[in-house]
């Protein structure tokens, strides 16, 4: 089995959750691929061109062979992935970002989203290169074609979420095992929506995702 993990909304290849998955995966002899989603460049980036870089990974890949692997924005874009590649064998979601046109309406605000759309940009903090940058107005109007809560998968996933999270609120990823019962174990942890306070026990949790509901497929 192969593995692509996408990293979160500005963010980047070279986090240090992105680098501690790859090393810990690769030791277990699985594959992995971290692709740079800030292209064609953050401030031109939108759901539509980080999809198509995961899928040009995808192309060509047997059936059930790829084991996505998201964080925040990157879990929702594996989830929309494994709608539609029959490549993917099994999700792995930390703090997914499931209803993200919903939650940027609440969480930016009228006024701010106003002036965004006045300006054609927003400012934003990335968190990969630690300095503000610009992000057009097009990312949101891009989201709004995305149908990203209510999504029912078909493959094993593995979702963990902190429960003190302040960006994407547990609640959407208890909803989303809710709706996906048979497919989805969900683990709740203490923790914020960046997950570092314990990354060797959800290393376990992945490990034991990996042996019980994927390698012995």
């Amino acid at each position: 089995m192969e593995c692509i993990y996408l990293h979160g909304f500005a963010s980047g290849p070279k986090s240090e959750k992105a680098i501690y998955f790859f090393e810990h995966l690769r030791r277990t002899n699985i594959e992995v691929v971290i692709p740079d989603l800030n292209l064609p460049s953050f401030q031109k980036m939108t759901l539509s061109s980080q999809l198509q870089i995961a899928e040009n990974l995808l192309e060509g890949k047997s059936e059930k062979s790829i084991l996505l692997f998201g964080s925040s924005m990157g879990g929702l874009l594996s989830t929309l992935l494994s709608l539609k590649h029959p490549a993917v064998a099994g999700l792995v979601l930390l703090a997914p970002g499931f209803g993200l046109e919903r939650r940027w309406q609440s969480f930016w605000g009228d006024d701010a989203l106003e002036r965004w759309r006045r300006d054609g940009y927003m400012e934003v903090h990335h968190y990969a290169y630690d300095k503000e940058m610009k992000l057009d107005v097009t990312f949101l109007d891009d989201a709004l074609k995305y149908k990203t809560d209510g999504l029912i998968v078909s493959v094993p996933s593995l979702v963990v979420h902190g429960e003190r999270d302040d960006v994407v609120p547990v609640e959407e990823s208890r909803r989303f095992a809710e709706d996906n019962r048979q497919l989805v174990d969900l683990h709740i942890l203490n923790d914020d929506h960046f997950l570092m306070a314990d990354l060797d026990g959800i290393w376990a949790l992945v490990k034991n995702h990996l042996d019980s509901r994927l390698k012995a497929r």
